[in-house]
């Protein structure tokens, strides 16, 4: 049987280009933001969201990762809507034509998890840390998702949906694809209500999630920061070649990025925390903090007094506990 016409030209394309034939058209909304696909290992690459809020860059805030073994194509975190994903994944056919077959979710929050649709469509399976369940089932996922069909119009609208893991890791779980060796650790509920990192072995790359912000301020949400500054204080670094963090550019040093994570965290539970012991009120004790480190970051003013105030209310909670 002859091969259909549209075959034959994807067919001629790639003989003549020798680059992989482009993805077809989508149903998806056209995004304009730019979205380069950075390489920074032998079979890594990543994106590299914007600063600033969601609303500002059509969603485009966070990080995802591309791992391209001979076997196929591993995303780590599907961004922030399906319009985003959809872009990478035009980005990642001019690398490659393999398919994506895994996407390793490092935790479940709506700009890391609303273009997981793409690759599910695609076939891909989603990996996700347990514990992502208790997201999922709460009010606030259908909530977020809701508030981005309004604020992130039309880049997530009616058709946008929730996609649960296939699969969850529960600790630590390795595996080989196509030559090249993952490590997924799971660190609990440290940024989110469960957090994964992913480690490529034979590049010595750490795919870090939300657990690291690179070059801004967070926002915290509902963080445990007691958790998550003593994530940050067991990581090790000093084996790693790069670091990717769910947040930022990615670092060939990562102990820099580490430690402004963790000076920030700590700062907020330091200057919070004298507060909550001292029965200082908020408004009060935001004004006299000094957060001179910091004030010059981006998302400082969106993020930083919501931070505190969220780190004061948690200290005041753990006073209980």
């Amino acid at each position: 049987m002859p091969l259909p016409r549209t075959a034959l030209l994807a067919l001629l394309a790639l003989l003549l280009t020798g680059l992989p034939p482009a993805v077809p058209a989508a149903e998806y909304p056209p995004t304009g933001v730019e979205m380069t696909l950075q390489r920074v290992s032998a079979h890594g690459y990543y994106v590299q969201g914007q600063a600033g809020t969601a609303i500002e860059n059509e969603g485009f805030v966070s990080n995802a990762g591309v791992v391209v073994t001979d076997a196929g194509v591993v995303v780590i975190d599907a961004l922030g809507t399906p319009s985003l994903a959809w872009k990478l994944l035009e980005a990642i056919r001019t690398v490659t034509d393999r398919p994506v077959v895994k996407v390793l979710v490092t935790h479940y929050h709506a700009d890391h998890i609303l273009g997981l649709q793409v690759f599910r469509d695609q076939g891909a399976e989603v990996i996700a840390p347990a514990g992502a369940e208790r997201y999922l089932n709460a009010p606030v996922a259908r909530e977020r998702l809701e508030e981005r069909r309004f604020s992130l119009d039309p880049w997530v609208n009616d058709t946008t949906r929730l996609v649960w893991p296939d699969r969850y890791v529960a600790d630590e779980e390795r595996f080989s694809l196509g030559g090249v060796e993952f490590r997924l650790t799971v660190v609990g509920d440290a940024h989110s209500d469960a957090d994964m990192t992913v480690f490529v072995e034979n590049d010595r790359v750490l795919y870090s999630g939300d657990v690291i912000f690179e070059g801004r301020v967070p926002f915290l949400g509902s963080t445990n920061t007691r958790l998550w500054l003593e994530t940050l204080r067991r990581m090790d670094s000093s084996g790693l070649a790069a670091l990717v963090p769910g947040h930022g550019a990615h670092q060939a040093a990562p102990v820099e990025s580490i430690g402004l994570t963790y000076r920030y965290l700590a700062h907020l539970r330091a200057t919070m925390g004298a507060a909550v012991e001292e029965l200082t009120p908020f408004d009060e004790a935001y004004r006299a903090a000094d957060w001179s480190e910091f004030e010059h970051l981006p998302a400082f003013a969106e993020a930083n007094r919501r931070n505190a105030y969220q780190v004061y209310l948690s200290l005041q909670n753990e006073l209980f506990e």
